[in-house]
């Protein structure tokens, strides 16, 4: 009777395979301008290229790389391209991926501390790292109240501080005090969606979201949410809740923090600080004014795996009391019981969370910081900062295209004068030529482009490229 095979791979193959595997990303990143940024596509064009059925008998390995080339590559719109300037940056870099390697070579499941010390204790550190590297207020760190925690997104810390904010407002009974329907929360109409999400989520009701006004710089009008916050209580409302934004999707506007904050803590209301791109360039200490205010903030997050080469998913969550959060998360079953939790010496991060599980995302952000110190980080945000401000100086000096308003930081809101038609017309020829990605968004209503600049790979040279090409196309419509 012959022996039935294992059917694993064995690590002699895996060393194999895991070589050509490397040598297929590093080639990719060498040849990736030879791609078309933007998936050039049709819809179902790519599973229609698809097997109909999974193969009964496993298929040999060599033959999957092949059909990554054939199959997968025409579909993917290249993130990873020094010619995306499209929505925010998702950069990746080598560090980070290797990094992502040995987590998942490690296939830890890190929900509690006694499921793996290492994956938790390094967690906490590097983050405490990175609030000192960012400048943020002592009370974030771990070794005070606060503390920060690695979640999937910005979107995830928004609703674990709104749920935060709720329980804390109702003395955590929420589902028992009767307050359903009348707590409120509180952002700008520029705040990203994410926010309105979680509100339905926590069971505020999108209707108790209140979206205030911003001015001339689509920041928020700090008069404006006073007002709402005082006319809601008048009417029975309970106010429990503040999204300022560091850095706002549409345009990269700033919140007035330290006002907000201000009216926050003569309300009672929880403040969180959404920074999800922009906080990296607080790295810089000449960018660090975008932080002013966040002493008086109870949460605050920002996403490495935006501007900060650290690949998706990884946003940085901190808070200045985690025993609000924890009160808020946890859940203790008789099976995830055991002596470390018990005895109070120890994080057990899926307190810190909505899920249970979480991966060893810490690794690949120490990697990155260890890699490219401090040092370096700023020299490659300073150098797109500087090429977005080199590029809007351009748009001004332009007679076919008007900033919408002047950047900040690494993103340039412009448009073509010619007016909105034009405008869109000449968005999607570019992309459509696959040479550089835009996206757009609408401020004071009308349709503008969005030219963010925050790439890996990104030069002056791309830069210039990609001006050329705005020039030429609009000068063809």
């Amino acid at each position: 009777m012959s022996e039935k095979p294992s059917y694993h791979m064995t690590p002699a193959e895996f060393r194999r395979l895991g070589r050509q595997v490397v040598d297929w990303i590093a080639d990719y990143y060498e040849r990736i301008e030879s791609f078309p940024v933007l998936a050039q596509v049709e819809p179902g064009q790519i599973r229609a290229s698809l097997p109909p059925a999974p193969p009964l008998q496993g298929e040999p390995f060599e033959t999957f790389l092949d059909d990554v080339e054939r199959l997968i590559l025409p579909g993917i719109t290249h993130w990873q391209s020094p010619n995306f300037f499209a929505f925010f940056p998702a950069n990746a870099s080598g560090p980070a991926i290797l990094g992502e390697l040995l987590s998942a070579g490690l296939g830890v499941q890190g929900m509690l501390w006694t499921t793996s010390p290492a994956c938790t204790e390094l967690e906490t550190h590097v983050l405490d790292w990175f609030a000192d590297m960012l400048g943020l207020p002592a009370r974030f760190k771990s070794t005070g109240t606060g503390g920060g925690v690695i979640q999937d997104s910005a979107s995830s810390a928004s609703l674990c501080a709104l749920l935060a904010a709720r329980e804390r407002a109702t003395g955590y009974q929420t589902n028992e005090s009767g307050v359903q329907g009348r707590l409120v929360a509180y952002a700008s109409n520029q705040v990203h969606s994410s926010v309105e999400k979680a509100v339905k989520i926590a069971g505020l009701g999108r209707q108790n979201l209140r979206l205030i006004e911003v001015d001339e710089q689509f920041a928020m009008r700090p008069e404006v949410l006073a007002r709402q916050i005082a006319e809601d209580r008048r009417a029975g409302l309970i106010p429990c809740f503040v999204c300022a934004t560091i850095g706002t999707t549409s345009s990269g506007a700033v919140d007035p923090v330290p006002e907000i904050g201000r009216i926050c803590r003569e309300e009672g209301l929880w403040l969180h600080v959404d920074a999800a791109m922009a906080g990296t360039a607080a790295i810089c200490p000449e960018f660090r004014f975008i932080h002013d205010g966040l002493e008086q903030a109870d949460s605050y997050c920002t996403n490495p795996h935006k501007w900060m080469f650290t690949n998706f998913d990884c946003d940085c969550f901190f808070v200045a009391d985690r025993a609000a959060l924890i009160q808020t998360l946890s859940i203790l079953p008789e099976y995830l019981r055991n002596r470390a939790t018990e005895s109070g010496a120890v994080i057990d991060y899926r307190d810190w969370q909505i899920p249970l599980g979480r991966r060893f995302r810490a690794l690949k952000l120490w990697f990155v910081i260890r890699y490219y110190g401090i040092e370096g980080l700023r020299y490659h945000i300073r150098r797109h900062i500087a090429l977005a401000q080199e590029f809007a100086r351009w748009v001004e000096a332009s007679d076919q295209f008007e900033l919408v308003v002047r950047p900040l930081l690494n993103l340039v809101c412009f448009r073509h004068v010619g007016g909105d038609e034009v405008s869109r017309e000449l968005m999607e020829r570019l992309n459509r030529s696959g040479k550089l990605y835009l996206s757009h968004t609408v401020l004071d209503g009308r349709f503008t482009l969005r030219f963010c600049v925050g790439q890996t790979y990104t030069e002056a040279q791309h830069v210039a490229r990609a001006w050329q090409q705005i020039q030429e196309t609009a000068a063809a419509l």
